[in-house]
């Protein structure tokens, strides 16, 4: 009987459907597509981004357009005028562009690594880890926090010194001085904002200066958490609470996910970081569909970590006791939350 459990559970990791789960153990193959993934969705954003700029009509409102990728470009201060008005595409071309030519040379590391690269990083590289040693997939975690606080501060500097950001209470694009006031930037956590009490939280804020305040808070912290875990490894409270294998790890990072998805469903509704003029004013339908999204990638979450648990010998009943009340909790949030959100928006 064992030994047939044994013979499923190796066909299942082998099977073509079950994706990168047949790299688990072969860091070298799965840095691979982790890259040509990555190129992919670079290439996904140039071509798109050309895409559109074929499509743009100059007379109509961008808002009128179906335009997914444009709009953004222009909230970030590219080739917009007054009031919102594309004036010039030549910005988004080379953007576009430049997205192309990232994603040839990320499709190319990709390829490398997945056909010539060793299958193992072991032995050959410093990023070398293993799923079972909390201190490389630390070194790891560190990484990437690094490079999230460096995105961060690339949007601080383009809105404080490279061109501003397009302000859609002024109606035009200048820089930005960012508040600092860290009781101010971590109160909207709390519902706390300038002007008193708000059910919306970070959704709430109603300037741009705090909001790149946020964003050079959030670098600081990534940038100086990164460096922590690069340089240390978790305490005997962290190796005994956290699923150490690959099933564990990448339910951490669907929780991740799932829950910056279900945070910006109500996001969506604020028109300081979502200009009317830019994005329209239906915002329904993307916080729905940002809300199933969010959910599916929890209920990925809860199945990797469970499957993860169950490998390492943990998985109980007290185990799906826990997972029952967490959904329970993490349900009434979200309806709690999106139910205040619209009421808000709605008096508003």
């Amino acid at each position: 009987m064992q030994s047939l459990q044994s013979s499923a559970t190796t066909d299942f990791e082998q099977a073509w459907w079950v994706g990168n789960s047949r790299l688990t153990d072969l860091s070298g193959r799965l840095l691979g597509a982790h890259v040509a993934h990555a190129g992919l969705i670079v290439f996904w954003a140039g071509a798109v981004t050309l895409l559109e700029i074929s499509r743009f009509v100059p007379d109509l409102p961008i808002t009128d357009q179906g335009l997914l990728l444009l709009p953004r470009l222009a909230n970030l201060g590219w080739g917009v005028g007054i009031d919102g008005l594309v004036v010039d595409t030549y910005p988004y071309f080379v953007i576009g562009i430049l997205h192309l030519i990232s994603s040839a040379v990320l499709g190319a590391g990709g390829l490398f690594h997945v056909l010539k690269g060793p299958e193992t990083l072991k032995g050959v590289s410093d990023f070398n880890y293993e799923w079972s040693d909390p201190k490389s997939l630390s070194f790891v975690l560190g990484q990437h926090l690094v490079v999230l606080g460096l995105g961060a501060l690339l949007l601080v500097a383009k809105a404080t010194t490279y061109g501003g950001l397009y302000d859609t209470h002024t109606g035009t694009v200048h820089t930005i001085s960012p508040t600092l006031f860290p009781f101010r930037i971590f109160g909207y956590l709390f519902g706390l904002t300038p002007h008193g009490w708000d059910g919306r939280g970070i959704a709430a804020v109603d300037n741009l200066s705090d909001v790149v305040g946020g964003h050079l808070w959030i670098a600081i912290i990534c940038l100086a958490g990164g460096t922590w875990h690069i340089l240390t490894q978790p305490n005997e409270w962290a190796r005994k609470h956290f699923v150490y294998n690959g099933d564990g790890i990448l339910s951490y990072s669907l929780a991740g996910v799932g829950l910056m998805a279900l945070v910006s469903a109500y996001f969506v509704y604020n028109t300081t970081v979502y200009p009317v003029e830019l994005f329209g004013s239906d915002r329904t339908p993307t916080a729905l569909i940002q809300i199933l999204l969010g959910i599916t990638f929890l209920g990925g979450h809860v199945w990797h970590n469970l499957r993860g648990q169950s490998k390492l010998g943990r998985l109980n009943e007290s185990s799906y006791f826990a997972t029952a009340i967490a959904a329970i909790i993490m349900v009434a949030i979200v309806v709690t939350a999106f139910v205040l959100n619209i009421s808000a928006n709605i008096t508003a």
